[in-house]
């Protein structure tokens, strides 16, 4: 076969100068892929693939990344870094299920494990998020992703001090205000962040991987409150709350050793900064890359410099117009369904596997570290997939799973609450079988909620957001989450208490409902740049225009790509 040229050219008579000037002239210039016919010698020995995007897939099969070297290797590390302030969230998150069976807690703190006190102790996190979100938008805009998250650190910091030296309940709830304020503007600055650095065939990866950073939290909170449950004084609860600060430390050190995202430099009036960052860290150090080609092109014809993220009080660019309120709807979408599918219940486990005859601390703080391993493993494995994956098809999909699984375990626990019990309250022949089941019906709940939400509760709402309302988005989206969350944590030990297993049946027609928005509503973005996003979202309606195939490619063996072909012809 004799050998072609990239299919991607240079015309010069398209070339439109935008912000930077003629030095780089020569790399802002239009370029189209080559329409052939089935005949042309450039189609011997290739494939034709269907694909949402001509150009988006060809700049990525022709501008192949070097995973393994120093400026791959330096952009995952910055990754990292967003990972870490994920950690510090998903250690909240399983951290209180851990706390609650411990008798020195209790001694402190005479909560109990459902009631209103615990409502108020729970809650009051999502509240400080929910408040702390209006600042995280304006700190990420103004100052930078990084600066966002180095505030963020510097507040978890304080509030991780404030409870882990609670020497009553007012002053415990007054540090988990301050790490919910913490939380919220730590983790708006993150996964924007995490997305305006990444290459965009690799934007599911590593935005999944940051979203798994719950795991990375979750996980160790689960082992270090099963490990400090044996001591015997008030350290058994102080030193999981101080490890709940380790994440966010190493924050504050790492962040100054990242670069900028491109795409805040860019708002931000520093194209060249902006320009050097892609053609390092996208295209090999290779400015004529077609990657880096692609994207720039895109940076000039979508990025505002004076956009309504520099006005603090601005969010008008998200209701603005048909095409912003489409995506602000996604980002509703993600942000309450993504909280709401059942998901909740993981605060209060030991109450779950209490109603199901595991009842004794040891074996529901065990059975919570082995729930946090597995959905750890289903969770990066989901990741690594997500670049491949619909988005929509494993949303509507993996919900209605959950509804499924959720009413098997509802059902077991309402069985369990019938098995009859002696004078002295000890059931009567209990049925294991059914015990067991609904173990293991909620255990495949979490992996499957996992496999479908959380690599995409990073990715999502980042990616359908608009450059210059990211920041913003995502305060927005946190105060969603947060709200939520306050539903979650507020609501359910009270409904826990007073319907018992019965709440559960709340999320199997909730999840439903889901599970058929996500069909009919949902915009699909995989295999597309978030530039190009923009299209999409003016289309008459984008759910179905986002799910089209709109290109033919002629690839060849190795990968590469040749040419777009003629609808209608074969190869």
């Amino acid at each position: 076969m004799a050998e072609e040229k990239s299919d991607i050219v240079s015309t010069d008579s398209n070339s439109k100068e935008k912000i930077s000037q003629s030095e780089h002239a020569h790399d802002d210039e239009k370029f189209e892929l080559k329409t052939v016919k089935p005949g042309d010698r450039i189609l011997t020995e290739t494939e034709k693939k269907r694909v949402r995007n001509a150009a988006y897939a060809a700049a990525t099969a022709n501008g192949q990344l070097d995973k393994w070297s120093k400026e791959s290797l330096h952009l995952y590390f910055a990754c990292f870094v967003s990972f870490l302030c994920a950690c510090a969230n998903g250690y909240d998150g399983s951290l209180f299920s851990g706390l609650s069976p411990m008798p020195y807690y209790q001694s402190a703190f005479q909560s109990g494990i459902v009631g209103n006190k615990v409502s108020l102790i729970f809650s009051m996190y999502t509240v400080g998020s929910m408040i702390g979100a209006f600042s995280a938008g304006p700190i990420a805009d103004r100052f930078g992703r990084r600066v966002g998250m180095f505030v963020g650190g510097i507040v978890i910091i304080v509030g991780m001090i404030t409870v882990a030296s609670a020497h009553h309940i007012n002053q415990l709830i007054g540090g988990r205000f301050i790490l919910g304020w913490g939380i919220s503007i730590m983790t708006v600055a993150a996964p924007s962040y995490c997305l305006e650095i990444s290459p965009p065939h690799w934007r599911g990866k590593m935005v999944g991987v940051y979203n798994n950073g719950w795991f990375g939290g979750s996980v160790p909170a689960a082992a270090i409150t099963f490990g400090c449950l044996y001591i015997n004084s008030n350290w058994s609860w102080r030193i999981p709350m101080i490890f709940q600060g380790v994440p966010a430390g190493f924050v504050l050190i790492f962040v100054w050793f990242i670069p900028e995202s491109p795409r805040w430099l860019m708002q931000n009036g520093r194209s060249e900064e902006a320009r050097a960052f892609l053609v390092k860290y996208h295209g090999n150090n290779d400015p004529h890359s077609p990657l880096v080609k692609l994207e720039w092109e895109e940076f000039q014809e979508k990025i505002q410099i004076d956009g309504s993220d520099k006005r603090w009080w601005d969010y008008r660019a998200l209701f603005m117009t048909k095409n912003a309120r489409w995506r602000f709807a996604m980002v509703l979408m993600i942000s309450i369904f993504g909280q709401f599918s059942g998901n909740g219940l993981g605060y209060f486990n030991n109450v779950i596997y209490g109603q199901l005859g595991y009842d004794s601390p040891a074996t529901q703080l065990g059975l919570n570290l082995a729930n946090s391993c597995g959905s750890a493993v289903v969770g990066l494995t989901a990741a690594s997939l997500s670049d491949r994956m619909p988005r929509i098809k494993v949303l509507s999909i993996g919900t209605f799973i959950c509804a499924l699984l959720l009413a098997v375990n509802a059902g077991c626990n309402a069985k369990w609450a019938e098995t009859p019990t002696d004078a002295n309250g000890n059931l009567i022949d209990p049925p294991l079988a059914i015990a067991r089941l609904g173990l293991a019906a909620y255990f495949l709940f979490n992996f499957v909620y996992t496999f479908s939400y959380t690599p995409l509760q990073g990715v999502y709402p980042v990616e359908n957001l608009e450059n210059t309302a990211r920041a913003k988005g995502m305060a927005l989206s946190g105060v969603l989450v947060s709200l939520v969350g306050f539903i979650n944590t507020y609501a359910g030990p009270i409904a826990l208490a007073n319907i018992k297993n019965n709440y559960t049946w709340v999320f199997v027609g909730w999840d439903l409902i889901e599970a058929s928005l996500w069909y009919l509503c949902g915009v699909e973005t995989v295999g597309r740049t978030v530039e190009e996003l923009d299209e999409i979202y003016n289309a008459p309606y984008p759910p179905f225009a986002s799910r089209k195939f709109n290109a033919t490619l002629a690839v060849t063996k190795d990968g590469h790509v040749d040419a777009v072909v003629e609808e209608d012809n074969q190869i």
